[in-house]
């Protein structure tokens, strides 16, 4: 199928333009935002030495399936799957595997777009000296007026989802191409900026020490559980992301080396994070288990009381920013590319009606902020709910799912025709864990959760 299909949308330039865009896809508020939050709330380095484990032994395996499966079908997440069902001559409710992982693209686009609508304005804020000379109860304040104003937070969710689906409307190599050409050796340079400066605080070793020295009294089933559903989030798996990028790979580029050297850069940019932020929050006596408002309610004090702080104030978020686009503009493509293919839109029809109804959806998390504060689903804001049902739910089941296709439905010969992989020993290592490795660590974390074992 590989050697004569070709996706109707174009393809990377080259092996360095996917890996850049699938980097740029797996790299970003993941990373910088939530992975710094979610090991300070679980604890520091027992829960960085687990996120890694799955990464190594889940989310590589899967993300070479996913990869595989995408380049293989060269459409949508919901047109390979029902293509590929059919040359496996299996069953045609595969397809649905496809519109969940469209499904959880779009729901998590709907809230990251409100949360690097945050990141935007505090450019703004940093810029115009709002950190200088701010104590934690102003820095506090200043978030806490932010965001509850929904008519502030509309306006940058607005820019920001904007900003999204021009990209996106350029098209593969015009648009998604060039942005992360430009965004992704942007982000690396800042991060290591803030790095350095992190070796200057004089907490250096102490936020070394909090995110690489486990203790395993602080591991439960459920930060297993989100340890396992952060490295799918911020490897972009099950969301169609991987699926449809893999839709655009030449065919005589490896995915097996592509996938690893991507795995390989987001967790080193997720780390780098990890040591630029906690030395800062360590140093100015800041709480590490902040939750999602870690970065706007700690860091900000750093940078207004430090020397430098002014421009690395401004480098940080405008990191973030960078980030999140990169990650965004993979989010919707998979929804936007089902569009062009079925309904018979130009990519910028398509842009436009799932960029309105994402940027609609977001309205929810906008207003879990503020208005809608009280309201509560099972004991969760809105926010709170469709990133627990996303990260933690949508996005495990999607990879397991990859992996029962990858490992037992898809034709042996099939599979080895896509990776090409210079040995056999290489291919049963990865059929071996993409067949019973990924899958049962993710049933068996979720019997845990649900308190079956």
């Amino acid at each position: 199928m590989t050697d004569t299909k070709k996706s109707i949308h174009g393809e990377w330039s080259s092996r360095f333009a996917f890996i850049l865009a699938a980097t740029g896809s797996a790299v970003g508020l993941g990373n910088i935002w939530k992975f710094p939050y979610i090991t300070g709330e679980n604890g520091g380095g027992a829960f960085v030495l687990v996120y890694l484990l799955c990464v190594v032994f889940i989310g590589v395996p899967i993300m070479i399936a996913e990869t595989m499966m995408g380049r293989r079908g060269r459409q949508s997440p919901i047109n390979t799957m029902e293509t590929l069902a059919a040359e496996a001559e299996a069953d045609t409710n595969w397809h649905y595997l496809g519109w969940m992982g469209v499904a959880a693209g779009f729901l998590i686009l709907s809230y990251y777009s409100v949360i690097a609508g945050w990141a935007s304005a505090y450019v703004f804020k940093a810029f115009f000296g709002s950190f200088s000379g701010a104590d934690a109860a102003e820095i506090k304040g200043l978030f806490d007026n932010f965001v509850a104003s929904p008519v502030q937070l509309i306006f940058w969710h607005t820019l920001f989802m904007l900003a999204t689906m021009l990209i996106v409307a350029r098209g593969v190599k015009s648009g998604l191409e060039r942005a992360v050409r430009f965004l992704m050796p942007g982000l690396f340079v800042l991060m290591i900026l803030l790095v350095g400066y992190a070796m200057t605080t004089g907490a250096y070793d102490q936020g070394l020490k909090f995110l690489f020295t486990p203790d395993f009294s602080k591991i439960t089933g459920d930060s297993v559980l989100t340890a396992m559903g952060h490295a799918f989030f911020t490897l972009s798996l099950g969301m169609g992301a991987i699926m449809v990028y893999g839709s655009y790979l030449p065919k005589d580029v490896s995915i097996a080396k592509t996938a690893f050297l991507i795995a390989g850069s987001d967790t080193v940019v997720a780390l780098l994070a990890g040591i630029a932020i906690f030395p800062i929050v360590f140093a100015n006596g800041l709480e590490v288990g902040s939750g999602p408002g870690l970065i706007f309610q700690t860091l900000p004090i750093a940078f207004g009381n430090m020397t430098g702080g002014w421009l690395f104030g401004i480098l940080f978020f405008v990191m973030l920013v960078f980030a999140a686009l990169t990650s965004s503009i993979s989010l919707i493509e998979p929804a936007v590319a089902w569009l062009v293919e079925n309904k018979d839109m130009s990519r910028e029809k398509a842009c436009a009606w799932s960029g309105l109804a994402t940027w609609l959806l977001g309205l929810g998390t906008v207003f879990s902020f503020n208005i809608w504060s009280d309201f509560k689903v099972f004991d969760r804001s809105l926010f709170h709910l469709v990133d627990y049902l996303t990260a933690n739910l949508m996005l495990p089941i999607g990879g397991f799912g990859i992996a029962m296709f990858a490992g037992w439905v898809m034709k042996q010969r099939h599979s080895e025709q896509e990776l090409q992989m210079s040995s056999a020993e290489g291919y049963q290592l990865w059929k071996f864990l993409v067949c019973y490795i990924a899958p049962a660590a993710v049933f068996l974390v979720f019997l845990n959760v649900v308190g079956v074992i």
